[in-house]
């Protein structure tokens, strides 16, 4: 626990300007991000007596090692500025409302040729049209399968799509009237288009002028005796009165708004937001939080406009948002709202009629989500730290371990020997920070081994991150890395850089910067044994070690004869089986893929500068790496794209490698002719250097 006073600014240091201000821990991880009208008195107010504080924000003070600010002409950049850096360094102890699912919108492509409706989910893309969020996906499709009959716009992929206009007939959609069938040309593009904008339109809540248009066409059409049709423009009336009917009108006025409401206790606060876009609910959505700072509702308020339109622009924020309480000051807000829309942005408290009975809604709305959340989450939080707390008790630890790493070596038959590192963060999975690591140092099979030199890499790469950074002040110095060694990869799937460098300047602690409290390695003995020692061969004695046997699920320390064992129903030793089990799955999956690309390698592989374009675009034009081989180089030059230098590349690389075997049939014992062979990309798969 540090003390305040150890890193409190010197008086008259600290700015009465208006800025935004982050607090760091120890390992200069930003764990706190706020904003001032005036940076002094602020600042000021944390470094009072601990005994005056809220619990939340003494717990905040006593993490934090430094404090940092930066000074701002105006109040909404300030609100701009917090933003970016809550987004950036998503620090612990700010208010962060996370959404329990991925909230599914109505999207229509307006950027393709040819315009389609469909779900989308998560980040919005550019010259797509949304409506939305709504509940469930299945209020969208019914929704869609309703107006389809009247604005007959494409549903299908871009697979279906191309696959009907190559043979020339429709989908069945396009059979029984619900698509306009563009692929096969029964309407041109601009006329498939002005359904997409028709339809985006009746989303938008112009629903009057469709319907009287079709109630005149209807009219019409009995005059002229053509009952068929009029049957046809009544049924459509009906689709799309029954489409509007799911949104029915709350507010009479047409209004486009938002509308925002709170549910919170001492703990946590929930909040909803009903979309309502000419006058009718088109959307909702909702989100948790835990209250890790001391805030009041118009500071959640607050917190909740900028998670929802800090990456929004146009009319995606509404004309007027209601709340249950206004931040002070609220100007800057309604500025920075304004600034997003293009235009002004009132925010205001619902005081009487339609908007005040709606406003109710969402509250009670937002009771509830809070209630269920608490019914579903409070076992788990009472079962994590349970789960903690006897693993701290089994292993004798000073206290809880918050941050656990495990370590796992996977391969096959001793080749392609990998590993892998998860990390759980009160007892819960962080991705993000996962590392995969390729074993170099020595051929063959040798798991002990293995885990020695992964968990040296590990920490060694920590030393020196804290070296670097004027936190480690030892005279040993620790060992450097041998050639080759540092290859801790994260989690992606693509190739990630090599871990190098210290500490970001910028507070991001990344890549193997932050310790842990304990060390779990899949195995026995011998396992913990060579982590123990990798730990003590470059002086680090403050994380705990212990191994997970899978045969007996025992726990295993280092210098013991016997096993620890935990009770099967205990929750901790449920908790290390997680963690075992998700670093096993993350080392057999990375070994899994690099076995994947060495079957799939081919001659063209091995010939630097090619890539997968100009080798698929030279196996087309020759059929099979066998006719590519007995090419000239001349001949390798016609392949578009191909120039001189790479054709005596390739040519001067196949002529190196081993020809291929021949094909066989297996039933007839027969040798395929190489005219027979399949499609280039199998050639490219069958073929060994």
């Amino acid at each position: 626990m540090a003390d305040p006073s150890s890193y409190r600014p010197k008086p008259g240091q600290i700015p009465e300007s208006p800025g935004v201000y982050k607090f760091r821990d120890e390992h200069g991880r930003v764990i706190y991000v706020g904003k001032a009208k005036s940076l002094r008195p602020r600042l000021s107010s944390y470094f009072q007596d601990l005994a005056n504080l809220h619990p939340r924000t003494r717990t905040m003070v006593t993490t934090a090692a430094s404090v940092e600010w930066t000074v701002v002409s105006t109040e909404v950049e300030a609100l701009q500025l917090e933003y970016s850096w809550i987004k950036e360094f998503d620090p612990r102890f700010n208010v962060k409302y996370r959404d329990d699912k991925s909230y599914p919108s109505l999207a229509v492509t307006l950027g393709e040729e040819f315009p389609r409706v469909q779900v989308m989910r998560g980040a919005k893309k550019k010259g797509v049209r949304y409506f939305g969020p709504y509940g469930h996906a299945w209020a969208i499709r019914e929704t869609v399968d309703l107006m389809l009959r009247v604005f007959p716009v494409r549903t299908c992929s871009a697979g279906v799509f191309k696959r009907s206009a190559q043979i020339g007939r429709p989908c069945l959609l396009g059979y029984i009237g619900k698509c306009s069938a563009p692929c096969v040309g029964r309407v041109s593009a601009e006329e498939h288009r002005e359904l997409a904008e028709e339809f985006c339109d009746f989303m938008a809540g112009r629903t009057g002028t469709y319907i009287r248009r079709l109630e005149q066409r209807m009219q019409e059409a009995a005059e002229e005796m053509e009952y068929e049709k009029a049957a046809r423009l009544r049924d459509d009336i009906g689709a799309l009165k029954r489409a509007m009917e799911k949104n029915a009108v709350v507010l009479a006025d047409a209004t486009d708004a938002d509308l925002i409401a709170l549910a919170e206790d001492e703990l946590e606060a929930a909040v909803q937001i009903f979309h309502v876009r000419g006058g009718r609910v088109r959307g909702q959505r909702g989100w948790v939080t835990d209250k890790v700072e001391a805030v009041d509702t118009a500071d959640l308020v607050e917190h909740a406009l900028q998670q929802l339109y800090g990456e929004e622009r146009g009319d995606a924020v509404p004309k007027e948002v209601l709340v249950p309480a206004v931040p002070d000051p609220a100007e800057p807000v309604i500025e920075w709202l304004s600034e997003r829309r293009g235009s002004r942005v009132d925010l205001r408290i619902p005081q009487r009629g339609d908007k005040k009975d709606l406003m109710a809604t969402v509250q009670r709305n937002a009771q509830q989500s809070l209630a269920l959340h608490k019914t579903k989450r409070a076992s788990d939080l009472t079962t994590r730290s349970r789960a903690l707390e006897e693993i701290a008790e089994a292993l004798g630890l000073d206290s809880a371990p918050l941050r656990i790493e495990c370590f796992d070596i996977s391969h096959l038959q001793g080749d392609d020997v990998v590993a892998s590192m998860v990390v759980f963060e009160d007892g819960l999975a962080r991705k993000g920070e996962y590392r995969r690591f390729q074993i170099k140092s020595f051929a063959g099979q040798d798991d002990v081994r293995s885990m020695h030199e992964v968990v040296g890499r590990r920490f060694r790469r920590y030393l020196q991150e804290k070296q670097k950074s004027g936190e480690w002040e030892e005279s040993a110095e620790p060992a450097s890395d041998a050639p080759g060694e540092e290859t801790g990869q994260p989690a992606e799937e693509t190739p990630a850089e090599e871990v190098s460098g210290p500490l970001d300047d910028d507070g991001r602690p990344r890549r193997f910067a932050y310790p842990p409290q304990l060390v779990v390695v899949d195995g026995g003995q011998p396992q913990v044994a060579a982590a123990k020692r990798a730990l003590d061969e470059l002086g680090v004695d403050d994380v705990a070690v212990c191994g997970l046997a899978k045969r007996l699920e025992e726990v295993w320390l280092p210098d013991e004869d016997d096993p620890v064992v935990l009770p099967r129903s205990s929750e901790g030793l449920y908790l290390l089986q997680r963690v075992r089990d998700e670093a096993h799955r993350f080392a057999i999956t990375y070994q899994r893929s690099k076995r994947a690309k060495a079957l799939k390698a081919g001659p063209l592989d091995a010939v630097p500068g090619l890539g997968d374009s100009r080798k698929q675009a030279l196996l087309k034009h020759f059929g099979s790496v066998k006719r590519l081989r007995a090419a000239t180089v001349e001949q390798i030059c016609e392949v578009p794209g191909v120039g001189r230098k790479t054709a005596e590349t390739v040519a001067a690389a196949l002529t190196g490698a081993a020809p291929a075997a021949p094909a066989v049939n297996t039933a007839t014992g027969e040798i395929i002719e190489d005219e027979a062979a399949s499609s280039a990309p199998s050639a490219s798969r069958g073929t060994r250097s």
